[in-house]
């Protein structure tokens, strides 16, 4: 797969490391043998957002029952991403299990090709 486009079903995944909510994660090594669903957010402490994470959630079990992991992504700081853990479990009841990757630079965003190359913001 070439870098900078977001992966095909049934190309490799990039390499890369990342900070999450449950410490550095090495992907896609750190899922060998299972399913990854990777999905991103715009920002923590948005509705729609923390409706999707909370809906997520909700069906973890079933995912991992399909031997299926949930993996969530923002360009928000991993200490940003605590505290919007923490503000859904204190205000919904919800306890996010999976973890959140932290891309603060926007490098991962990029590897994945989910920045259009000639649109966004600082990373655009």
């Amino acid at each position: 797969m070439e870098q900078g486009r977001i992966p095909l079903l049934g190309e490799k995944l990039p390499t890369f490391e990342a900070q999450t909510t449950h410490g550095k994660k090495k992907i896609p090594d750190d899922y060998r043998g299972k399913w990854l669903v990777l999905f991103s957010h715009p920002a923590d402490f948005t509705p729609v957002c923390t409706t999707e994470f909370v809906a997520f959630q909700k069906r973890y079990q079933e995912f991992r029952k399909l031997n299926c992991e949930l993996l969530g992504l923002s360009i928000d700081q991993v200490f940003s991403h605590i505290k919007w853990v923490e503000w859904i479990r204190e205000k919904l009841g919800v306890e996010i299990e999976f973890p959140i990757i932290a891309d603060d630079q926007g490098k991962i965003a990029q590897l994945l090709g989910m920045i259009h190359p000639g649109k966004g913001g600082e990373y655009g």
